[in-house]
């Protein structure tokens, strides 16, 4: 039985109805792998690879991953917060040797990592065009990392990021924890969040995980369902269009 196993932040954290409607990537994936695939799910909000590390959260999976298993490495958010020592790491220098740290934990337990590149924000400069340079030089660094440890990579950024731009500012933000007035939770102090998801923002971006996965072949395609994902999200992409609330099932 296959066995997955995500270190990450809240972008695919497993939320409860405490945080609703905030909905991580991973929380959503068992919707894309196939029956009998079993997710523990060790992202949190808030951490960087080293804040991860200093937890002890990789340690704790270390304890439980076994032989076969794989191991979803996703961070980038929060790595980039200069203004946190406890958080913060150069993308080139510190962010990179995290990362090989996980990789070599996986492999020392005989397990497959998988690199996943930090999913977009939806951030524009106007209504149909994204900003630069959301992630900064993290995607590229992890980019390299999977090169030069010969790990499996997913650059969920570019997907992610080509899809939000596609849809443009105002149905994207629809995917985002851009609340309503008088919602049911406002999210911090405001109603505007651009990174964290909404139900259906996750399920959109775990498919587009999920293809990703798949066109790496062999034991990764194994674990996901044959589906025509991109079918399924054109037909969530004019669910959204058509000016409904963005609830899937109503």
């Amino acid at each position: 039985m296959a066995k997955i196993y995500w270190a990450g932040d809240s972008t695919v954290k497993q939320n409860t109805v405490l945080t609703y409607p905030q909905t991580g990537i991973g929380q959503v994936m068992d919707c894309f792998v196939k029956r009998g695939t079993l997710i523990d799910n060790h992202a949190e909000n808030g951490r960087s690879t080293k804040s991860f590390l200093d937890e002890g959260r990789l340690a704790a999976i270390y304890d439980l991953i076994e032989e076969g298993d794989f191991l979803f490495i996703q961070f980038g958010h929060n790595d980039a917060k200069v203004e946190d020592p406890s958080r913060y790491t150069e993308a080139y220098g510190e962010y990179k040797d995290n990362l090989v740290r996980m990789i070599h934990m996986a492999r020392n337990r005989k397990a497959h990592p998988v690199l996943i590149t930090p999913l977009t924000r939806c951030w524009f400069e106007d209504e149909t065009k994204m900003k630069d340079h959301i992630h900064g030089s993290y995607p590229d660094a992890m980019s390299q990392v999977a090169y030069e440890e010969e790990v499996p990579l997913v650059d969920l950024f570019a997907k992610s990021r080509d899809y939000v731009q596609m849809l443009g500012r105002h149905q994207a933000s629809s995917l985002f924890m851009n609340l309503e007035p008088g919602a049911f939770i406002q999210y911090k102090d405001g109603l505007e969040d651009n990174t964290h998801l909404r139900p259906e923002g996750a399920l959109i971006f775990a498919g587009i995980l999920a293809e990703g996965i798949r066109e790496l072949g062999g034991i990764y395609k194994d674990l996901i369902v044959e589906a025509d994902f991109m079918y399924i999200l054109d037909d969530l992409k004019d669910h959204l269009a058509g000016g409904k609330s963005g609830k899937v099932n109503e």
